[in-house]
């Protein structure tokens, strides 16, 4: 019999084991791609998962003498997928061990709520980094003029739209990355049943989406969007948080921002969305009736992004509506026990 206050090591490869060490089975696994670029026997292979593929030169738009290089999408993304979702479970864990779990010790949470902060928390750190990453690209591309950079969202497509800069491709790597990594941590989390359905639903939204953006060449309009949308759920996720730590004041001050923030990324995805695939597509199929940017493609793009926001605005009145019932009792509460604590004073004086 082991030792009472010591817990019995699982058995290995039993799926206790792989929950409890998939940090280090995970960074293992990594470790073994990166020293296969130190091996010329296998680096192109180990390459293929790591370095971003499928390069084009074109040496005609070069700056300086230097060619100029740009990626597209390609079958070999699906290798770099498998290898940053790798990192993306490690990032969740470092995440996790570092920083929410030490949270939670000075906390002392309940589990419910240790679940949900623990939620936002990955959440916030990943829409944190995707918006600053996003907000730079788009900064970059930006400063040659902000008429040129909204022109760019219809101009030259498909065939300057194929190929893209190697940071921008990244970012899509990182993105479909993260999602997929959402999947096989529902296992390793220990994820409930019935949160799974939810998580399921939000991870296969945000994947199919910039799956379709990314391989249908709407990277630029895209890219945009995606910076709004996790500006306004990065407050959120923060406020939430707030609200877990008991700092009422400061979470209704950011759920209201949030509140504020949210109609208006809204109405600016919508607007965005009618000027590029309508106005600016539009222009284009008008121009060139041969390149890929007819009525079918425009319509069901810009039908798909209106029923997403569509859905997530009826979410967000759900949200306020139970949020609206659940302060009203604890008001109430609070009214009726000022007012007790007043009438217990004046019978003193008197």
């Amino acid at each position: 019999m082991a030792p009472k206050g010591k817990k019995k090591n699982p058995p290995v490869l039993s799926h206790e084991f792989i929950i409890q060490n998939h940090a280090d089975i995970v960074a293992v696994i990594a470790m073994v791609f990166m020293a296969g670029l130190m091996v010329e026997a296998f680096h192109p292979l180990a390459s293929s998962f790591i370095a971003i593929s499928h390069n084009v030169t074109y040496p005609e738009m070069g700056v300086n003498g230097n060619d100029l290089v740009l990626f597209r999408p390609g079958p070999k993304d699906l290798l770099a997928v498998f290898f940053y979702t790798l990192v993306m479970i490690l990032a969740h864990a470092i995440i996790q061990e570092f920083c929410l779990d030490k949270f939670n010790k000075k906390l002392h949470l309940s589990k419910v709520k240790f679940a949900k902060f623990n939620e936002s928390g990955q959440l916030l750190a990943f829409y944190a980094f995707s918006f600053i990453f996003a907000a730079n690209l788009i900064w970059e591309s930006a400063e040659k003029g902000y008429v040129k950079f909204f022109s760019s969202f219809w101009n030259g497509y498909p065939d300057e739209h194929v190929a893209m800069p190697w940071l921008h491709k990244l970012f899509y790597i990182l993105q479909i990355s993260y999602w997929v990594h959402v999947f096989p941590e529902l296992y390793l989390c220990k994820t409930k049943k019935e949160d799974m359905p939810a998580k399921i639903q939000y991870a296969s939204l945000y994947l199919i989406s910039i799956i379709l953006g990314y391989v249908l060449h709407y990277q630029r309009v895209m890219m945009v969007l995606l910076a709004l949308h996790y500006l306004v759920e990065g407050i959120f996720h923060m406020a939430k948080m707030l609200y877990l730590f008991d700092k009422t004041d400061l979470a209704q001050g950011g759920f209201r921002l949030w509140s504020l923030l949210f109609a208006g990324a809204r109405f600016a995805t919508v607007v965005i969305t009618a000027i590029t695939f309508w106005f600016g597509f539009g222009q284009v199929h008008a121009e060139n009736p041969s390149t890929s940017t007819g009525i079918i493609p425009r319509v069901s793009s810009s039908v798909g992004i209106c029923l997403l926001q569509a859905w997530m605005t009826w979410n967000f009145i759900n949200f306020q509506v139970k949020r609206s019932k659940d302060s009203s009792p604890a008001e109430t509460h609070q009214t009726k026990k000022s007012v007790k604590v007043a009438n217990g004073t004046q019978k003193k004086k008197q």
